[in-house]
């Protein structure tokens, strides 16, 4: 199950780390730190953080990239969303009382 946070996940620095999937964006910090050729070497996915990959197959990810389809998605439901509520919305600002005489 992709949810269970006591899944374990491998590391994409240290091969040989295997974390539980609760505490994996918290390792990533810190093998970051520890091993930072190999981080020069990975790339992030705009999708999901967790998600690091050697940058020469950083756009085949990106076409691939299962998290892209939901981000997609609630992107097309944010935005549909955002037209219905400007075809309801009825304006009801009135200008307030303009108490100066320009011509005075």
């Amino acid at each position: 199950d992709v949810l269970d946070p006591e899944r374990l996940i491998q590391c994409p620095y240290n091969k040989h780390h295997r974390i539980r999937a609760g505490r994996f964006p918290y390792h990533l910090v810190k093998c970051r730190k520890s091993y930072p050729e190999v981080a020069k070497e990975l790339a992030t996915c705009p999708f999901n953080a967790r998600h690091l990959v050697p940058r020469a197959d950083l756009s085949d990810h990106i076409m691939k990239c299962n998290d892209k389809g939901i981000l997609e998605q609630d992107i097309v439901n944010q935005s549909s969303g955002f037209q219905r509520e400007q075809m309801n919305a009825v304006s009801t600002w009135q200008a307030p009382p303009c108490e100066e005489d320009w011509e005075t």
